[in-house]
């Protein structure tokens, strides 16, 4: 993006308002940007670049979001746009309706202006299992963006967007954010509406931003948050405004450290960028704190078996029959195989198989319902935890961005997500920041946790530390 024209959303709010630029001169750079960049970087499955554009001529300046470009998930759906999840079996359906989040981001004048690219039906933590083609990290196009919200982090991270919309069952907003160098932002379970997302974990799933800067985050959630009675799961919460309580300082705030963490094997610079953390958040106004969460570890393996379980039930509906790829077979059992095998990828495949097994009888007691019994464990931790801190700070993921094709032992890519899955398991907000890069210039990225429902105090914290640490306010 030129140098003249704003970074940030918050930048680009300022200056539309202020009439030194307008919504359609910013997508005009913003769509010259894409069309010589995305090539290389592919974090689009679909553009709507003509549309975008007439909708920027006609964006009301005086809006939230004064025509903004935003890009969204391709497992969100815009009606009348195509919402493949990534996959072949949707490869050439056409949404009915949009989610609410998307009509709350064009109510409030945003303009979106396309989908982006993400591992299958959401699996995956670096967006090469898109059945299309792996997204590029625009820090380094030899290395991986994260996933499974791959696309819509690039597409921010390359100045594609002013913010993107992504969804995080297990990580997939903070991961790949933490990959790329910008914020993402996992809100309380049913803070923001999941209607119109293709579920893959109905008990895990959080659609969440993915900004450059914290405040660009806050700003997107005032926008997002709001109680939808079409989704079952979304809570009527009194409205906040994110981006008003953004502090200056974390003056008698409690940091909160996790004792059985510190033994985890993460790469020297991030564990650096940990200490700097600390010393900015004293340096503040925050005391530090040690909590425990004696089974914080298990966290990992029961996550692998509920998502499943929930994937497994979820993906069920694609059949062939109402929707999406159909091969024909001599019965309706044969036309099933065929079509899911055909639709299906690898990993989708494998996860389905593992639901299968630990939902099936003999088994649901031995897996399924010793998972849920840790997940509610590990969700009492963590509340008493929040009894004795404010937030608490752990690294995003152990390593930065790995090589393109590098992983290919599917459980060593399921450690990518050690740290980001205990917040969806207890349904808490959680939000990675940039703190630094490492030794060959990838980007770094540092997690906070807070209490369910308070995630304007998260926002509020990790804006301070999102700073100190060389962020854009």
């Amino acid at each position: 993006m030129s140098s003249g024209l704003p970074r940030t959303l918050d930048q680009y709010l300022r200056a539309v308002r202020a009439r030194e630029l307008s919504p359609e001169e910013y997508l005009t750079e913003a769509r010259g940007l894409i069309e010589r960049n995305d090539p290389q970087v592919r974090a689009f499955l679909l553009l709507r670049l003509d549309a975008a554009q007439s909708d920027a001529q006609q964006a009301d300046v005086s809006s939230p979001l004064a025509g903004a470009p935003i890009a969204v998930k391709d497992n969100i759906m815009m009606a009348g746009e195509r919402c493949t999840c990534g996959s072949r079996i949707l490869e050439h359906y056409v949404a009915p309706y949009s989610a609410t989040v998307v009509r709350s981001l064009l109510a409030a004048g945003a303009v979106i202006h396309g989908k982006t690219n993400c591992d299958e039906f959401a699996m995956g933590s670096s967006t090469e299992n898109s059945a299309f083609f792996p997204t590029h990290n625009p820090a380094d196009l030899t290395r991986v963006p994260g996933g499974s919200s791959g696309g819509s982090t690039a597409a921010v991270a390359a100045g594609f967007a002013l913010g993107a919309i992504g969804s995080d069952t297990g990580g997939s907003v903070r991961q790949p954010a933490a990959f790329c160098g910008v914020v993402g932002f996992k809100p309380t379970y049913g803070l923001v509406s999941r209607y119109g997302l293709v579920a893959f974990g109905s008990s895990l799933d959080c659609i969440g931003p993915m900004t450059r800067s914290v405040r660009d985050a806050a700003i997107l959630m005032n926008v997002m948050a709001v109680h939808d009675p079409r989704d079952a799961t979304s809570v009527s919460r009194p409205r906040v405004d994110f981006e008003a309580a953004l502090q200056p300082t974390l003056a008698g705030k409690r940091v909160g450290i996790i004792r059985e963490l510190q033994g985890l094997d993460v790469q020297p610079e991030i564990a650096t960028a940990m200490n700097m953390a600390r010393e900015a958040a004293v340096k503040s106004g925050a005391s530090i704190v040690e909590v425990s969460l004696p089974h914080i570890l298990s966290a990992l393996p029961s996550y692998y078996i509920i998502a499943p379980a929930e994937c497994s039930s979820n993906l069920g509906r694609f059949d062939g029959v109402r929707y999406g790829l159909h091969e024909d077979g001599r019965d309706m059992t044969e036309t099933y195989s065929r079509t899911r095998d055909a639709g299906f990828g690898t990993e989708v495949k494998r996860r389905i198989l593992i639901g299968a097994f630990v939902l099936s009888a003999g088994y649901y007691d031995a897996y399924y319902k010793k998972a849920t019994d840790v997940r509610q464990l590990i969700t009492d931790e963590l509340d008493a935890a929040f009894r004795s801190a404010d937030v608490l700070l752990t690294p995003t993921t152990p390593t930065t961005a790995f090589k393109l094709g590098a992983v290919t032992d599917p459980l060593e890519m399921y450690k990518a997500d050690v740290f980001t899955i205990p917040a969806n398991l207890a349904g808490v907000p959680a939000i990675s920041f940039p703190s630094g890069k490492d030794a060959t210039g990838l980007p770094i990225g540092l997690q906070l946790m807070g209490p369910r429902w308070r995630d304007a105090d998260l926002l509020s914290c990790a804006n301070v530390l999102f700073t100190a640490l060389g962020g854009e306010s």
